[in-house]
């Protein structure tokens, strides 16, 4: 699975978010670039999706700045990257479940379902307050955990 430069810069600047989100004061563009690294002008792209899905609201004038629209808690890292960059799982741009192949392929989209319902189980399952606290639920740390799990293939 491959997470684009764009899915990657939506969470970590939600994740910012979230951490601030106990002060209650709106986070400017360029303190959530400058924390996390991420070129400006790109993160403006990003911030603009996460509005315009509901999971971010702005405030104009000197105090403003950019806020979660809902309690950090509330918000799962699969709502963020379906925010940038659409479902899950898609694949050539449909949904595993509206596949349908022949001959030897015949069982690939349950595959593609059975891998979806994976990622689900770990992306919807970590919430930005986790991220923010530092914390991840005990059935995805544990993935971490097994011997393989580091191995880059």
């Amino acid at each position: 699975m491959r997470i684009s430069a764009k899915a990657d810069y939506a969470v970590r600047a939600a994740a910012e978010l979230a951490a601030a989100s106990p002060a209650g004061r709106p986070v400017k563009g360029e303190q959530l670039a400058a924390a996390q690294g991420i070129p400006p002008r790109f993160l403006e792209n990003i911030l603009s999706d996460l509005r315009n899905a509901g999971l971010l609201q702005t405030r104009r004038g000197a105090e403003g700045g950019y806020s979660l629209t809902r309690a950090p808690s509330e918000i799962s890292v699969a709502e963020v990257l379906r925010a940038v960059e659409g479902p899950l799982a898609a694949v050539q741009g449909s949904r595993p479940e509206g596949l349908h192949y022949r001959g030897a392929a015949a069982r690939l989209p349950e595959v593609w379902v059975a891998l979806r319902a994976n990622v689900r189980a770990v992306l919807e399952r970590v919430s930005l307050a986790d991220l923010a606290a530092g914390t991840l639920p005990a059935s995805v740390a544990r993935l971490t955990t097994t011997a393989d799990a580091w191995q880059p293939h």
